[in-house]
């Protein structure tokens, strides 16, 4: 398909799932959105081949239509994606994450069986036993942060245990947040936790209506039978998966189909510490070759103890791809080699984000001796990156001094 097949098409300006299509109607790509018009129209972007990657280029050239299936909520996209990726298997899915890189959702094979997020690496390694028998699959999942969020959504309509023990006596945190139907206290049965379990699997299957139809016969035996208060509690639940309340994935996801100004903008991230110590690292911006200092941005490390600039760099870049509203670049600088690429990398593909990240490598003089990367973007915007990283290094620098001498002076 060109560009002008894809702005053709029309679509809807509702969440749900996209399908690549190539010849002979084979599946090539599934895809989910927020809003099915501008995700669709996305793959038009000239840069496609620096955002997606070239496999993702390929895959538009190939197909030969777009079909879509709308749903009701981003929630229902993300895990109707999920179950057409595992159905059908579309070739440039693959490619553009190793399976072993999604994560699965598992439901554990137990009395009161817990649901657990499982990376596909995990589930894929032979050489070591999980501490669990698993009964059911469902994903692959590829953005990682989106099911996070996705879960968290879910739990609140369908309380399930995950970590406490059944019948263990004291309420486990879960339970005195509403996120545990009550198996550490006893107050849920084995019959009525797994009637639980089948819905919530049906959910996860992509098959609300068949959960809201179940629901709506417990309500009415509820109500024949005079137990109005469960009748009531069922209701509210068939409220909530008509009114899924998925603002946060909304943001989560928007990440990936966010739109962007004209501007080449690049990021570049450093760390400045002493031995470990008084630990900060920062985000500068350059817009058009010219420092952006109202986008630079400031981070105090809280999970990193000792001189570990690569775990640093990790913990900057998940608070970062928090902020849905800030404007991806076109690439990402961090100073260092091929771990600090790496860790950029995998944090990125965890966030279902495909930017390309270079690095710039120092002498033992701290002055510029390599930039790692993509030759064609180290070529072209070589300049734009070693502003960035001189910027990064600078404020960094600054950060760290003042915040040092503010704690060391009290």
């Amino acid at each position: 398909m060109n560009c002008q097949e894809i702005k053709s098409q029309k679509m809807p300006d509702k969440p749900g799932v996209y399908l690549f299509k190539g010849l002979r109607g084979s599946i090539l790509y599934v895809g989910k959105a927020t809003s099915l018009t501008s995700r669709v129209k996305s793959y038009c972007d000239k840069r496609l081949a620096d955002t997606r990657g070239p496999h993702i280029v390929s895959m538009v050239e190939q197909a030969k239509r777009i079909e879509t299936i709308t749903t009701d909520s981003v929630l229902e996209a993300l895990i109707l994606e999920a179950a057409l990726i595992k159905k059908h298997q579309p070739v440039f899915n693959t490619k553009e994450k190793d399976n072993k890189s999604f994560t699965y959702v598992v439901f554990t094979k137990e009395d009161f069986p817990r649901v657990l997020p499982v990376r596909g690496r995990i589930l894929a390694d032979t050489t070591k036993q999980l501490p669990y028998k698993v009964a059911d699959v469902f994903g692959p999942f590829p953005q990682g942060g989106a099911l996070k969020e996705a879960m968290k959504i879910t739990r609140k309509i369908f309380p399930w245990r995950d970590t406490c023990k059944p019948a263990q006596g004291k309420p486990c945190f879960n339970k005195q947040i509403g996120l545990c139907p009550g198996v550490c206290t006893g107050e849920v049965s084995k019959t009525e936790y797994g009637k639980m379990i089948r819905k919530l699997k049906l959910f996860f299957s992509g098959k609300k209506d068949n959960v809201i139809a179940l629901l709506e016969k417990d309500m009415a035996k509820a109500v024949k039978a005079l137990a109005f208060e469960e009748a009531e509690r069922i209701k509210r639940t068939i409220f909530s998966l008509n009114h899924i309340q998925d603002v946060s994935l909304i943001k989560d996801t928007s990440l990936s189909d966010q739109p962007r100004s004209g501007k080449t903008r690049i990021e570049a991230y450093d760390v400045a510490h002493t031995s470990g110590k008084f630990m900060v690292g920062v985000m500068v911006v350059v817009e058009d070759g010219e420092a952006s200092k109202q986008s630079y941005r400031k981070f105090k490390i809280k999970t990193v103890d000792g001189p570990n600039d690569t775990a640093a760099l990790t913990e900057i870049l998940e608070r970062r791809l928090e902020h849905a509203d800030w404007e991806l670049p076109r690439m990402f600088v961090v100073d260092g080699s091929t771990a600090q690429i790496r860790a950029a990398e995998k944090v990125l593909k965890e966030a279902g984000i495909e930017i390309p990240v270079v690095s710039v490598v120092k002498d033992e003089h701290h002055r510029p001796k390599e930039v790692k990367g993509n030759r064609a973007l180290v070529r072209k915007y070589e300049n734009d990156i070693l502003l960035a990283n001189h910027e990064s290094h600078r404020f960094a620098l600054a950060y760290h001094i003042k915040l040092r001498d503010k704690v060391l002076t009290k």
